[in-house]
């Protein structure tokens, strides 16, 4: 019993909590929720799943953490020029986010879990903290605050998920489906649409296929704080 001790202390000393992270992330970007058990991760890692349950705990706790790092990462984010604005700090964050989300698409649903089951958490303190001090330095009043943030961080969130797949997902969209393919088709059906019905759907028509998302992120964005700029 004591030499199996030892064994698995220094296998805990060996394998990094950093290391079981990083797996669990690479597991996750390949074949999403599914695919990370911790049958996979001991395989993965070479390991006992008691070494995964010391570093980090159960699944549900993995999932969670996995989700921290990675948005913690997009967080750290920073302006390429030292003398932001706050618009620019908000720009940034957001598309950090915006990106975090189109590189792990399994993000969305995590990220949307985390703000709903623990708003004390780092997660979601970590966003409205790093939101909210731009918000304030943006001239918005301090009674308005928190709705402010909420409204931006909601529009942040919804809209980059509204780009990811979401595990789950029974619509028949495949998570690898062509984005010109599905947009195409798309346009091709409101084009079928009666124009005296919906005569707003055949003047965008044109514009679906070539839209780019992320600028397209960055217009509601600036749409945003225009409005949060109004309420001084």
């Amino acid at each position: 019993m004591a030499t199996r001790a030892r064994r698995t202390q220094r296998r805990n000393q060996v394998l990094s909590r950093e290391q079981i992270i990083d797996t669990a992330v690479e597991l996750l970007d390949t074949g999403g929720e599914g695919a990370l058990t911790v049958r996979a991760m001991t395989e993965r890692l070479a390991t006992g799943s008691g070494a995964i349950y010391y570093h980090v705990g159960n699944r549900d706790e993995l999932l969670d953490t996995a989700t921290e790092t990675v948005i913690t990462a997009a967080l750290a984010t920073k302006p390429a020029r030292g003398a932001a604005t706050p618009e620019d700090e908000i720009r940034v964050v957001a598309l950090a986010l915006f990106d975090a989300i189109a590189e792990h698409q399994w993000l969305a649903t995590r990220l949307t879990l985390q703000i709903i089951r623990n708003p004390v958490g780092p997660v979601t303190v970590g966003i409205f903290e790093r939101i909210g001090r731009q918000v304030g330095a943006l001239g918005v009043p301090q009674a308005s605050w928190f709705d402010a943030t909420s409204a931006l961080v909601h529009y942040i969130l919804g809209a980059v998920s509204q780009n990811a797949h979401i595990d789950g997902d029974t619509s028949g969209v495949r998570a690898d489906a062509d984005r010109d393919e599905f947009l195409g088709a798309a346009a091709a059906a409101w084009q079928g649409l009666d124009p005296d019905d919906y005569p707003f759907m055949h003047a965008i028509v044109g514009q679906v296929s070539e839209h780019d998302d992320r600028e397209q992120f960055l217009t509601g964005i600036a749409i945003v704080l225009d409005g949060l700029t109004h309420l001084r």
